[in-house]
């Protein structure tokens, strides 16, 4: 499949290759299985919400590790720790939904390239009671995005609507889960949403790395087979 001029399939660009009005859905009759993530109609247009896209961001020296590891570990002590330590226990003690695992033991990805969080990040990672020293000491372009699938998080993921640790998100996991993206989709609120995977996070689930130039690109590309593509509006802030 061809490229576009940012280095990506065609499904994957919504720049160079946005997306044609879908048809209208056919009729499923009753005796028909509906799969976990089958297209929710609404008023203006279908959502494939299994397809959307997740991105998990991580720092350039963390990802040797990841990929030796083979997959994304809950615990795992990385060469860049981003979060301080009020930040990881905050996540230890928020419960998700009521199957009593706690936000800590999942994965935390974006529903978008424009998170708040990475916003936060981009700008310099300001708050000292979320980000650590070393983030702050971070440039925008020795990070990587990890990008994959809602479907692909696995059967137990869980989308929140927000700050997954705060008192007040709402988690939704099965059925209710395509209802909240359905919901996410095309509002402002989707730039606070997190999707969660549940630990480990297989990387043969990452369907390509993120990165923000060609140098960062060389290097990633010594490092594993996934494709790796060089997308820098994900690393320039909104502002």
């Amino acid at each position: 499949m061809p490229d576009c001029i940012h280095g990506l399939e065609i499904p994957l660009c919504d720049s160079c290759f946005p997306k044609a009005v879908p048809e209208k859905p056919k009729v499923v009759r009753a005796s028909s299985r509906t799969p976990r993530f089958a297209a929710v109609s609404t008023s203006k247009k279908s959502i494939n919400t299994g397809a959307q896209r997740v991105y998990h961001v991580t720092h350039i020296n963390n990802l040797e590790g990841i990929l030796a590891t083979g997959a994304l570990l809950a615990n795992a002590a990385p060469t860049v720790d981003l979060s301080t330590e009020l930040t990881r226990e905050l996540r230890s003690t928020a419960r998700v939904c009521s199957d009593g695992r706690m936000v800590s033991e999942y994965i935390p990805f974006y529903l978008t390239p424009s998170a708040t969080l990475w916003e936060q990040l981009r700008e310099g990672a300001g708050d000292e009671t979320r980000w650590s020293p070393a983030a702050r000491a971070a440039t925008t372009s020795d990070f990587v995005f990890l990008v994959s699938t809602v479907e692909a998080l696995g059967e137990e993921s869980v989308i929140a609507d927000g700050d997954a640790a705060h008192s007040l998100t709402r988690f939704a996991t099965g059925d209710s889960l395509t209802r909240m993206l359905e919901r996410l989709h095309d509002s402002d609120d989707v730039q606070e949403a997190e999707a969660l995977a549940l630990a480990p996070f297989p990387i043969e689930s990452v369907q390509l790395v993120g990165v923000s130039n060609d140098r960062m690109r060389d290097r990633v590309r010594k490092l594993t087979s996934v494709k790796v593509v060089v997308h820098p509006p994900w690393f320039v802030s909104a502002e």
